[in-house]
C-alpha cells in the first residue's frame, strides 16, 4: 500500500494506536454478543 505523503514516526504511531482502540471496541462488542449467546443456550439447556 503506498502512502501518497510520508508519515512521522510518530503519525504512524498514532494512527496505529486509533486503529487498536477502534479494534478493541469492536473485539469487546463481539465478546459481549457471545456472552449473550452463551447465556441464551445456558438457559434453554436448563429448561
Amino acid at each position: 500500500m503506498m502512502r501518497p505523503k510520508t508519515l512521522t514516526f510518530e503519525q504512524l504511531v498514532n494512527e496505529n494506536r486509533q486503529e487498536l482502540l477502534e479494534d478493541e471496541k469492536k473485539i469487546s462488542q463481539i465478546e459481549m454478543r457471545l456472552d449473550k449467546k452463551r447465556a441464551a443456550l445456558a438457559n434453554s439447556e436448563r429448561k
